[in-house]
């Protein structure tokens, strides 16, 4: 590594410090389930073969746990994450949601379900081009079945959250990589879900702009006792965790769950 990268690391670690020093005090762990995988596999064929990505993961987690799921490219935590979401079905095993059996329902009632129930951040996220700030972050609200002048209200409210509040009538193109990120968390916090889930947010943005957006989730977590589930490989963003698993090659190889 040289001086340089070496450098930044440290720098990284030093904001992340300082980030944890001005949260809220860790909650008291729940004892009620919000997600629980049962045996999951998830197999793909490649190339002709059939390759295991997920072998027999079982894992139970929380109300209010703010858990990092990390891990190498390639070891199975998006995958998992996405069959948490309802949008990868298990070769064998099962995924519940509350004491709901996520594969169990149709199609449309799995949309349905997460549209309503999971507040979802990707690495690229996905805008109507044509909306501004507020209206985007309006859209789900509107599907849902909100009057527009409710929808606007409520995403007013999550904008404000996340101190995006001033762009409200800008597109989306229009604003930084951070500030999009941050737009599209005031997006999945519209619905007022049962969790938030984040898949690589932070992959497309330099560092102050990944501390930011981790730092909003760690608040979220502290501050209003909100579930999030966060999938990353950047292992800087452990300590701001109240759990830390980790995936190699398709299995749990480390879970600091008490």
């Amino acid at each position: 590594m040289n001086k340089k990268t070496d450098s930044e690391s440290i720098k990284r670690i030093i904001d992340i410090e300082a980030v944890e020093k001005s949260l809220a005090p860790k909650r008291p762990r729940s004892h009620h389930v919000v997600v629980k995988a049962e045996k999951v596999q998830i197999t793909f064929l490649v190339g002709g073969k059939h390759q295991k990505i997920l072998k027999n993961v079982s894992i139970s987690l929380y109300a209010g746990e703010f858990v990092v799921i990390y891990g190498p490219s390639g070891c199975g935590k998006s995958t998992l994450l996405h069959s948490i979401l309802g949008l990868e079905k298990p070769s064998k095993g099962k995924i519940f949601l509350r004491d709901q059996d996520l594969y169990k329902l149709d199609d449309d009632k799995r949309t349905n379900f997460r549209r309503e129930k999971i507040g979802m951040v990707f690495q690229q996220s996905n805008w109507i081009k044509s909306l501004n700030v507020w209206e985007n972050v309006a859209y789900p609200l509107l599907l849902s079945g909100y009057d527009e002048e409710s929808a606007k209200l409520r995403s007013m409210e999550v904008l404000r959250e996340v101190a995006m509040d001033s762009v409200a009538t800008k597109k989306p193109a229009e604003l930084s990589g951070g500030q999009q990120q941050r737009v599209a968390l005031a997006r999945a916090l519209s619905t007022d879900p049962w969790i938030i889930m984040a898949d690589e947010p932070t992959g497309n943005l330099d560092t102050a702009s990944s501390t930011e957006i981790v730092t909003i989730l760690a608040r979220l977590n502290r501050e209003h006792g909100r579930t999030v589930i966060m999938v990353t490989h950047d292992m800087n963003f452990l300590p701001l965790a109240t759990r830390r698993v980790g995936i190699v090659d398709g299995e749990i190889v480390d879970d600091d769950h008490d």
